[in-house]
């Protein structure tokens, strides 16, 4: 599913425009893509990489694979990494689920060859530290309140629905402005080894011996993507209209990382601009806010700019559809009721949740004593830091992390990934060919208590 169209900001615009002719015309802002950074990082120790030693690290592997072709299985994966056939199945089928379009050779599984390209781009990733809640200032306080002991000591589980509303504890969140943010600027740090892994070396030297295709510039779009949806090559003016009939000649990978920062950097700006207006704005939460307000104006959030309490501007609840601080009561989302290709529901409490509708990814956060019902999930959900929750899903895959007393009624095509501090868990679900095993080498790295586990066959 392509993205819906944006408006383009205005500072990415005049960014652009004045790039030293690198990029004279307005372009659509630059944007990070969510979906590798939330649901494409695995807990395998043997594809994280140690900063200090990442480029130099994948660019042996790079070696070491590119004798065999473009295109990478699962065998020569594990082969070059040293990790079990498993982890190298999971990894591919983890990529196939995160990539922009489908990959026919790759398939929707993952169980063909990937693109050493995205595959590279993929496990450089893997290094990639998420964004956490900063800690309140008066947590004990808060937590007095909130009339039961939760078993997590995190920030988020102190706090009801309506405190989350009346305190000042999104500025202790991370929200998805933030996280975009923080995903942005790693790549900002990192974009330059990346462009050198994915470069090819010609005669020459300096910067101008190392250049990318325009095929290969593409493959960045695995991370990026303009906020209209616009393909990369397109909006750069190196490779803007070029004839498929004859491709455009490489360019060098310095002009490339140009282009990429002063976008990058123009998206950081209007971010923190927008950022700075709404903790000045006058519309911010009412301590005084009733119940009644409190389901109206932050429970429900969709993709579209005209929410309550959403920013107006590009990036922030792009293409996702949010249900969030349900306290005691019912919520139906049919197709109609939601945007974009996500939903994700946060911070919901004593309540019944049903997402009816056909969706790429979904994940379920904070929430306890809440039943949830999850319609056709057609790449991943994830389901994370929740407690006395049941979930009642129909996906392809399923990721379960740091879960507590849970019980999850599940129609899945591949294992589900149990990872974290996970107690008291109860899985029922249906798998088509592979059964459950918490003794395989995929699981050497969880810690899972007292699970309880019924395969219907």
């Amino acid at each position: 599913m392509a993205d819906d169209p944006l408006d383009s900001s205005p500072s990415a615009s005049a960014a652009a425009a004045a790039a030293g002719g690198v990029c004279s015309a307005p372009a659509p802002a630059l944007r990070p893509r969510r979906e590798p950074f939330e649901y494409g990082l695995l807990p395998i120790p043997k594809l994280v990489f140690p900063e200090g030693t990442l480029t130099q690290t994948l660019s042996q592997l790079k070696e070491r694979l590119a004798p065999g072709g473009p295109r990478v299985g699962a065998a020569a994966l594990a082969d070059a990494l040293q990790i079990p056939a498993e982890q190298a199945a999971l990894a591919l089928g983890t990529l196939a689920a995160v990539l922009p379009a489908e990959d026919p050779e790759l398939g929707e599984d993952g169980a063909g060859n990937a693109d050493l390209r995205d595959l590279l781009l993929f496990i450089y990733i893997q290094s990639y530290k998420r964004l956490v809640p900063r800690a309140h200032k008066d947590s004990p306080a808060v937590a007095d309140v909130w009339p039961s002991t939760s078993a997590f000591d995190g920030y988020l589980s102190a706090l009801s629905p309506i405190q989350f509303v009346r305190s000042n504890s999104r500025r202790f969140m991370p929200s998805q402005a933030d996280e975009e943010s923080h995903q942005l600027s790693y790549l900002q740090k990192h974009m330059a080894n990346i462009l050198t892994l994915l470069a090819d070396s010609v005669d020459g030297e300096g910067d101008d011996s190392m250049v990318l295709t325009m095929e290969t510039f593409e493959h960045l779009g695995f991370l990026l993507h303009l906020s209209e949806g616009t393909p990369l090559s397109q909006a750069a003016t190196f490779f803007a209209n070029s004839d498929p009939d004859m491709p455009a000649a490489p360019v060098p990978a310095a002009l490339v990382h140009d282009w990429i920062l002063q976008h990058i950097a123009s998206a950081l700006d209007f971010m923190a601009e927008k950022s700075a207006a709404k903790e000045n704005s006058n519309n911010a939460f009412d301590p005084d806010v009733t119940m009644s307000d409190a389901v109206t104006n932050t429970r429900i959030h969709s993709s579209s700019p005209t929410g309550t309490s959403a920013p107006n501007y590009p990036g922030y609840y792009r293409n996702a559809s949010f249900v969030e601080g349900c306290s005691k009561t019912s919520v139906v989302k049919q197709a109609s009721d939601l945007k974009g290709h996500s939903i994700k529901v946060l911070n919901c409490h004593d309540s019944v949740i049903y997402i009816l509708a056909p969706l790429k990814y979904a994940t379920v956060y904070g929430c306890s004593d809440t039943t949830i019902i999850l319609g056709a999930i057609g790449k991943v959900v994830k389901v994370e830091h929740c407690e006395r929750v049941q979930i009642i899903a129909a996906s392809k895959r399923i990721c379960i992390a740091n879960c507590r007393e849970c019980i999850f009624y599940l129609g899945v095509n591949h294992q589900p990934l149990i990872v974290g501090d996970n107690h008291k868990l109860q899985v029922s679900f249906a798998l088509p060919s592979v059964p459950f095993s918490t003794s395989s080498d995929v699981y050497q790295y969880m810690v899972i208590r007292n699970v309880s586990i019924l395969i219907l066959l």
